[in-house]
Order: C-alpha cells, then sequence, then structure tokens
C-alpha cells in the first residue's frame, strides 16, 4: 500500500480476510458452547391466539428455557418496541400501535416471532419449537395497500397510519387550471426483500458485574444499545454492543429487530450465552422489507413542455406495524429529492401509509429518495411519450439552468451547486447514444431486443450530525484510530486509514481502524 492513501487507488485492507474466509461474522465467532435460540414463528398472515402451551417443549431433551411474550412481561421487561411516526396534514400525529417483541394473543403476519426456544442444540431447539402447541382462530387478512379491510390495530381507522402533506396544494390546482397538458400516471413500486448476503443474527452472554454483552451484526452499536437498556431496564453502563464483520446491511439492519433483545434476556435468566442465526426462509419471512408504494403522479406542462406543477398521491404499505424508522421514510426522506433536477416551484405531495398483514416495511437502499425519483423519472418517460417529444430533451428542457444555483427546491432542499445538462451531454456522449440505433438493429437482426432508458438522479445524503473519532499513537509508530460509524461493506477500514495517512504522514498499513465495540467508542 502506499504511503499516502488519499486520493490513490489502493488495495483494500479488508478485502483479503473476506475473501479467504476470514471475516468476523456474528454466528463464527459466537461463545464456545453457547446455547442455542430457534423462534416459533406464526404459520399464518392474521389469527387469535386461542391457546398457546410450552409445557412440551419445555421438557423436551436439551432445552434450558422457552420464552413467550407473557413470560417477557413477568420478567418486567418492555416489551413494546419503540418507532418513529410523522405529524399528519392535520396536525396530529401518526399512529402508534404496540408492536410486541413476541406476538401476544394476535398474529398479524406470517413470520411474525411467537415464542423462542433455548437449548443446547440447534437440533434439539429445533424440535422443542415443534412440539409448542399453537391454536388459533383464522381473522380475514388485509393485503392490499389500500385503505379499508379487517381492522389490524385498535383505534386505527381503515388501517390508515398516517396521512401526511407537504406542498402548497391550492398553487398546485391554479398552476393545473392553466397547464397546456395536464398527465397523470399510476405507478407501483414493488416490495422487495432485502437478501443480505449474511442474514441477521446475534448472540448475548453475561460478562460478570451485572454487565451483558450483546453482538449484533447490524450497522451500528448505538440503536442497540439504547433499545437493549430499555427493554431489559439495565442502565446503559451496563450493557456492551458490539458490531463484527457485518454481510450487507441495506438499511434493513439499521434498525430494531425483536430477536435480539429477547437473545439478550434469555443470556441474563440462564447466566450463559445464547446465539441465534437466521436460516434464509426465515429471513424471507421476518425481515423488514423495502419499498411498496402506489403512487398517483399529476404533472402539468405549459405549451413549451416545460412542467410547473407536479401532484403526488402515495399509498405506502407499512407492513403490520411500524418498524422503527418506517412513517418519516416515504413522507420526509422521500420529499427531499421530490422534485428531482426539474425547475419549478408547485408543489403537493400526500402519502398515506397503510397497515396490512404483511411483515414490516422499512428502510432499504436509499430510504425514500430511491423511491421518489422513481416516481419522478418513470412519470417523465411517460409524458415524453405522450407528448411526442424525445425524453432526452425533455429532461434538459425542465433541468434547473446552472446560472440558478445555488436554488431551493420546491420540498424546500438547498441545491448549492450544479450543471444537470452538462452531466447529460458528457453521459450522451460517452454512451454513443448517436449509434444506439444501428445497435438496436444489428440486435434485431440476431433475434434480441435492445433498449435505451434514461433516469437522472440527485441524492440528499442523510447521517448523524454529530459523530466521533479518536485516534491513539502508539509508541512503535503505528496509529489507530477509533470511529463511531460501522461498515456493512463500504470498505470504511481502508477508507479512515487513508484519511489518516494523508493528514499525518503515517503509512496507511500501519493503522488500525477500530469500530463497533461500545464500550471503546464514546458515541456514534
Amino acid at each position: 500500500m502506499e504511503k499516502f492513501g488519499k486520493s490513490q487507488s489502493v488495495r483494500r485492507v479488508e478485502d483479503q480476510r473476506f475473501l479467504t474466509g476470514h471475516g468476523r461474522y456474528v454466528d463464527d465467532i459466537a461463545p464456545a458452547g453457547a446455547l442455542r435460540a430457534v423462534f416459533l414463528r406464526a404459520p399464518v398472515a392474521h389469527a387469535r391466539i386461542t391457546d398457546l402451551d410450552v409445557a412440551e417443549a419445555r421438557a423436551a431433551p436439551g432445552v434450558h428455557l422457552v420464552l413467550t411474550l407473557a413470560d417477557l412481561e413477568a420478567e418486567g421487561l418492555q416489551v413494546t418496541m419503540k418507532s418513529t411516526v410523522v405529524r399528519n396534514a392535520d396536525g396530529s400525529r401518526g399512529a402508534r400501535p404496540d408492536r410486541p417483541l413476541l406476538a401476544g394473543d394476535r398474529v398479524r403476519y406470517v413470520g411474525e416471532a411467537i415464542a423462542m426456544v433455548v437449548a443446547e442444540t440447534l437440533q434439539q431447539a429445533r424440535d422443542a419449537a415443534e412440539m409448542i402447541a399453537l391454536d388459533f382462530e383464522d381473522e380475514e387478512a388485509h393485503v392490499e395497500v389500500a385503505p379499508g379491510g379487517p381492522q389490524l390495530h385498535a383505534g386505527v381507522d381503515n388501517n390508515v397510519a398516517f396521512d401526511w402533506a407537504l406542498g402548497d396544494a391550492a398553487a398546485v390546482d391554479s398552476v393545473m387550471e392553466n397547464a397546456a397538458h395536464i398527465l397523470t400516471y399510476e405507478i407501483s413500486d414493488n416490495r422487495v426483500i432485502v437478501n443480505s448476503m449474511e442474514p441477521r443474527g446475534a448472540y448475548a452472554e453475561p460478562e460478570g458485574n451485572g454487565r451483558l454483552h450483546i453482538a449484533v451484526n447490524g450497522q451500528g452499536v448505538w440503536g442497540p444499545k439504547e433499545s437493549a437498556a430499555r427493554h431489559l431496564g439495565l442502565a446503559p453502563e451496563d450493557i456492551r454492543v458490539t458490531n463484527p464483520d457485518t454481510g450487507g446491511g441495506f438499511g434493513m439492519k439499521g434498525m430494531d429487530h425483536p430477536e435480539t433483545f429477547v437473545v439478550a434476556q434469555a443470556a441474563r435468566m440462564l447466566n450463559q450465552p445464547v446465539r441465534w442465526m437466521s436460516e434464509r426462509t426465515e429471513a424471507m419471512l421476518s425481515d423488514n422489507a423495502g419499498r411498496d408504494l402506489r403512487t398517483t403522479a399529476t404533472l402539468a406542462f405549459d405549451r413549451d413542455h416545460r412542467l410547473v406543477g407536479y401532484r403526488l398521491d402515495t399509498l405506502a404499505n407499512l407492513g403490520a406495524y411500524n418498524s422503527q424508522f418506517a412513517q418519516p421514510i416515504q413522507t420526509d426522506l422521500f420529499s427531499k429529492v421530490a422534485p428531482g433536477v426539474y425547475d419549478f416551484q408547485a408543489i403537493h405531495l400526500r402519502c398515506r401509509g397503510i397497515y396490512t398483514n404483511t411483515a414490516p416495511v422499512d428502510a432499504y437502499r436509499g430510504a425514500g429518495r430511491p423511491e421518489a425519483i422513481y416516481v419522478l423519472e418513470r412519470a417523465m418517460d411517460y409524458a415524453a411519450r405522450d407528448l411526442g417529444v424525445d425524453p432526452w430533451d425533455l429532461h434538459r428542457r425542465n433541468f434547473i439552468p446552472a446560472d440558478k444555483f445555488p436554488y431551493t427546491s420546491a420540498t424546500g432542499q438547498p441545491y448549492d451547486v450544479g450543471d444537470f445538462s452538462r452531466v447529460l451531454d458528457r453521459l450522451e456522449h460517452n454512451a454513443d447514444r448517436a449509434g444506439f440505433a444501428a445497435r438496436r438493429a444489428a440486435s434485431e437482426a440476431r433475434g434480441k431486443l435492445r433498449g435505451l432508458g434514461l433516469c437522472y438522479y440527485i441524492e440528499s445524503i442523510l447521517g448523524d450530525p454529530e459523530e466521533t473519532a479518536r485516534v491513539d499513537f502508539n509508541a512503535d509508530g503505528t496509529a489507530s484510530i477509533f470511529v463511531g460509524t460501522q461498515s456493512n461493506g463500504q470498505g470504511h477500514e481502508t477508507v479512515f486509514a487513508q484519511f489518516l495517512a494523508d493528514q499525518t504522514g503515517i503509512p496507511a498499513d500501519r493503522i488500525t481502524v477500530v469500530q463497533g465495540d461500545s464500550d471503546l467508542i464514546a458515541q456514534g
């Protein structure tokens, strides 16, 4: 590796161990002899539990513990998971129905955790889970992303979690009354299952003196630490959370999931290490999903095909419960980039969150921003066809001009600088758009299809505005940098070492990056 790494092409530090099977993943580093946990999950989407008998499972060979919601409540846990809600258009707050760590009197989606079995071996835990007698009465399931249907939660009328709006509806109405072209499209953004290469997992172990160590394969240690203290009733200083290598997060591992805290409670009760690792089918059923929107988009153009007004009415599938950040994602975050790169000011966004008997939906790959751009760019593509103009020309005609920067978007976001036409010109040249017709004809002659699509993306970057870092300079000439951000595939060990090398002159290969340990890093 070069002595000074910043802005240079260097070999990634972490890849050697990842590619040779030496990554430190949570299921690989669990304590030797840790007990194994398995969850009994709901086999139906919506039902009232009439009987949950775990006596036979508790008496099964190798079983140390079986936990239900009633057991957690008896132990004094705070069993309701936290969530963030938005403010409705009328000023009230979005719904916040209880989401328990384990299902209580009702299950609301296939895969919802009902009970956890802890045994000496994985097979013993699986066998015992099958001995649990679960009886239930089916309820009608609501799976349409639309208001109405059987009610999932008391006090949530029509299953509408929130009704949020942003913008000036009257201004949009006025613009559309005088527009030369009004175009409306129904655009769906399908649900996505994240499928990280490494499924979710965790282990917990008592450390003595009343302290508890929880290891998660997530996207940081501070959220789990705060939530563990809340659920378990422990002081934050009595909890240590570590986050070793993570085999893909994509947003899905960035928020709380119930299994982590049930595993932690089992380790406390047994005073032994307990580990859990999701299987692929289990992940498909129980991981938070992404996207799942139905949007009506209306665009108003003047006679010169300039976009003058934009209205969106979105239905967002939240699944059966609020996940931790679900409500703000398709509202606040969506709105930040909703106008895209186009020069207009009349906008109105409405979004209603809908509860359905499906797995909860939360952050995935951009969290609201890609969804907003997808609707806008898909609508612009449709509009170009209906207006009979080239979609690239329609983009150029509506770009914010370079001389208008700094610019405030229709949703109030500051854009400091931009030259969108210049970027598109460069793309058109590098992609040899002029030669596309010949390439398509050649493909057709071979019985193949070839297409060309255009999407112009602008990003609103997120992140905690506060961060901590500490650098220790060691007597042997090496250095250690302690950082609060958590890598889950981005190559932080290389990047932070490069940066510190550039600032200090210490060779990057003599710098160690430390992350993912709440005992070593004050905040992150």
